[in-house]
């Protein structure tokens, strides 16, 4: 039976009072209900404070470039589709950087979960605004505030058909690891963007702010109806809906072989055929 401490303890270089800390507790608490073992779990991640999480879990970890972590998430599952696989980095790795490989992730449907962490900032640079950052909102490099709107990530998850679509607040921990066990059960692609304060570089988007205006989506919203689960997603500002938004039975990516790629044998007679074709 796998126990929180088969996932480790470890020193971070986080800020007191991070909001990682609670996505790590919510995501180690998620793996434990999900009796995953650490050799059975693979994380992928970019660059920047959230892409240090896996760095204090114990498992299969890829720490790659900026942006980058879904290309290689999806090259480990199609690999070993035996593995669960995680892509895991903050709002500006996911929603700038790797922008179009968040499109894509979506349109092939593979079968991984993606933990977004976003504090509306970029943390590891020090407090430019990032594609979530509120209009208007001064930040270091914006002194007379972000000009642009902000990126919506959950409205273009359902809007492009994303197999599951959820939100959830660091402040919520058992919450969170529900959602999270339920993404990972998702067949397909699943996103889980999490509202994580940023203590020391976001002084608008506080634990305080986010407790006043998130609350969570009850037996009254549908997760199947697209045109209420677009309405949720551009919910943001007075109020700030928690849960599964969006879900679907969309099929996943496929089909691909089971087993891992290392362990199958190639078949001789199609790949003379292939060669054949270029004679």
């Amino acid at each position: 039976m796998v126990t929180p401490n088969d996932y480790g303890e470890f020193e971070t270089a986080w800020c007191p009072g991070c909001g990682n800390f609670p996505i790590r507790k919510a995501v180690v608490q998620a793996l434990v209900a999900l009796d995953l073992p650490p050799h059975k779990v693979v994380f992928s991640s970019g660059i920047g404070q959230a892409a240090k999480a896996p760095h204090y879990i114990r498992a299969n970890v890829l720490n790659g470039l900026h942006g980058r972590s879904l290309p290689a998430a999806t090259g480990i599952k199609l690999a070993n589709p035996d593995l669960t696989v995680f892509a895991e980095s903050g709002d500006g790795c996911s929603y700038g950087e790797g922008g179009n490989h968040f499109l894509a992730a979506i349109r092939r449907n593979i079968d991984i979960t993606y933990i977004v962490h976003d504090n509306q900032v970029y943390g590891l640079t020090k407090g430019q605004a990032s594609p979530t950052t509120m209009q208007g909102q001064k930040t270091k490099t914006q002194p007379h505030g972000a000009p642009s709107e902000p990126f919506n990530p959950m409205a273009v998850a359902v809007t492009m058909g994303a197999g599951f679509v959820a939100r959830g607040f660091a402040g919520e921990i058992d919450h969170l690891a529900d959602l999270i066990v339920q993404g990972v059960r998702h067949p397909g692609f699943s996103l889980i963007d999490v509202l994580q304060p940023c203590v020391s570089f976001n002084k608008v988007n506080t634990f305080p702010w986010y407790k006043e205006r998130c609350y969570k989506l009850g037996d009254g919203h549908d997760p199947t109806d697209r045109v209420a689960a677009l309405e949720r997603a551009l919910e943001f500002g007075d109020k700030i809906p928690l849960g599964v938004l969006w879900k679907n039975d969309r099929p996943p990516f496929g089909p691909v072989p089971a087993g891992p790629l290392a362990a199958r044998e190639p078949d001789m007679g199609v790949l003379a055929g292939i060669l054949e074709g270029y004679a």
